[in-house]
């Protein structure tokens, strides 16, 4: 895959500014329709599995890359084309599995059958989905200047998740309207803003090496 020239051009600010964006929609429509913090992780699970997905594009196009440090089963996996589809492919059924758990979990304590939530989550999906490809468009321009570590870019993701397990077990305790689904986006974006900066930093760190 080659880098678009708007990818070059894609700066941190921008990447920021539609995390802050996509999230900032999320907590619009969870305050406008009146949704408590239980309602606010189905669009972060739909979040989580377009960062899966981009995960997985983001490790199968990579050109060069490092295993520095990084096994699978008590071997060094190897730097080779066979490696980089391993990787990718346990990433996908560890990380699918995760939110398939994830996903009967919310589908049994809070099931979505109104029309218009199926609506919401379509639309928070896509705009979830916008900003994470531009995301993804700037990483790719990154790795191909570089030759980033396979499995730091495996783990990642899950960084990036963190919040939506722990919102998922307070969900019952913090409903309490309009405060939490606040403090919880917020926390959210806090996440996603710091985690994209730290894959940036990387990114610069590998090329300069």
């Amino acid at each position: 895959m080659k880098p678009s020239p708007q990818a070059n051009q894609f700066s941190s600010f921008d990447s920021a500014r539609n995390l802050v964006l996509a999230n900032a929609a999320t907590l619009a429509v969870a305050l406008a329709l009146d949704w408590d913090l239980r309602w606010l992780m189905w669009p972060y699970w739909v979040q989580s599995v377009i960062i899966g997905w981009y995960a997985r594009q983001r490790m199968l196009a990579l050109r060069a890359f490092s295993t520095t440090g990084f096994t699978s089963n008590g071997r060094s996996v190897p730097e080779t084309e066979q490696g980089k589809r391993s990787t990718a492919n346990f990433f996908v059924l560890h990380f699918g599995a995760f939110h398939l758990a994830y996903l009967a979990v919310l589908a049994e304590r809070y099931p979505v059958y109104a029309p218009l939530e199926i609506l919401t989550l379509v639309a928070c999906g896509l705009s979830f989905a916008f900003s994470q490809r531009r995301t993804f468009e700037a990483q790719h321009a990154a790795d191909v200047r570089g030759r980033p570590n396979i499995g730091i870019l495996m783990f990642l993701p899950y960084l990036r998740i963190f919040p939506m397990p722990l919102g998922l077990v307070f969900a019952d305790k913090l409903a309490w309207g309009a405060s939490s689904l606040v403090v919880f986006v917020m926390i959210k974006t806090a996440a996603d803003l710091a985690l994209d900066h730290a894959d940036r930093r990387m990114a610069q760190k590998v090329i300069v090496a």
